[in-house]
């Protein structure tokens, strides 16, 4: 599916929960792992305020683009957002959404 960049410059981004492995399986631990460069996966939430607006978005980002310490309220800038919808069925039943993935996050906005 295709995927679509997302302007953050004008943004007022902050780390809303630290960074968290992004697992295939809950039930073996395995975590899941960037198809082209073989890095680990990990979940970040971010508040990303522009225009008014505020929302909150779990973003997946390789852990080699996330700086050591990242916390909760550290003011950080989005490297390469880009948003893909997905569909897929489980039990019969369809589920659908929009994933959020980015290059890197760098502390200090």
């Amino acid at each position: 599916m295709p995927s679509f960049k997302i302007d953050v410059s004008t943004a007022v981004v902050f780390v809303a929960t630290a960074p968290a492995p992004k697992l295939v399986s809950k039930q073996t631990g395995e975590r899941a792992v960037d198809r082209e460069t073989g890095a680990g996966l990990s979940t970040v939430g971010l508040l990303i305020s522009d225009e008014g607006e505020g929302n909150l978005y779990q973003v997946t980002v390789p852990e080699t683009g996330i700086p050591e310490g990242l916390a909760p309220g550290t003011p950080v800038s989005v490297i390469g957002l880009k948003a893909r919808d997905w569909e897929n069925e489980f039990n019969g039943q369809k589920r659908h959404g929009i994933s959020f993935r980015a290059v890197s996050i760098v502390a200090g906005a």
